[in-house]
């Protein structure tokens, strides 16, 4: 049952949160240039189809975001089967996962929404680079954390395998 679960927990970690740290990266790019207020025929082709890029990464966030519920449930039952649930890298791989998952629902997914939103004129477009840009510094933050939490579930220090 333990090798079940881990590969489940493991599985849902690439499949789920690995998109949302891609696509996360990749919108402010997108937003920024949606934000462009300049003729859509002064754009180059990639900017006039920036709207609609960041669009789909966004609808690829939050889509993922549900799908990567299964991490944590599966990480904490592969925990409870291995008898590690009070192991301080354990502990610290799920206070970095819940300040990862804080900064996606209440910091990532809401700017992407009011950036989607933004009316795209001469007044918004340097506020909207401006969000953009702070919009990445934390999807930055957000996939570093999950860069630690791997890193933790790879050595977790008293491991058997040697490594």
């Amino acid at each position: 049952m333990t090798k079940l679960l881990l590969s489940v927990h493991v599985l849902a970690a690439i499949l789920a949160i690995g998109p949302i740290a891609v696509a996360a990266s990749l919108f402010p790019r997108f937003a920024r240039d949606s934000g462009d207020a300049r003729k859509p025929d002064d754009r180059e082709p990639d900017a006039r189809r920036g709207p609609a890029i960041a669009a789909f990464l966004h609808r690829i966030c939050r889509g993922y975001t549900v799908v990567g519920l299964a991490v944590p449930v599966f990480g904490l039952a592969t925990g409870a089967q291995l008898g590690v649930l009070g192991d301080a890298w354990l502990i610290t791989s799920i206070v970095l996962t819940t300040i990862a998952a804080a900064l996606l629902a209440l910091a990532i997914l809401p700017t992407q929404q009011r950036l989607l939103a933004a009316p795209d004129d001469t007044d918004t477009a340097e506020n909207t680079r401006a969000a953009a840009t702070r919009l990445a510094m934390t999807t930055g933050i957000f996939n570093l954390l999950w860069a630690i939490v791997v890193v933790l579930m790879i050595v977790r220090p008293g491991s058997t395998t040697g490594a």
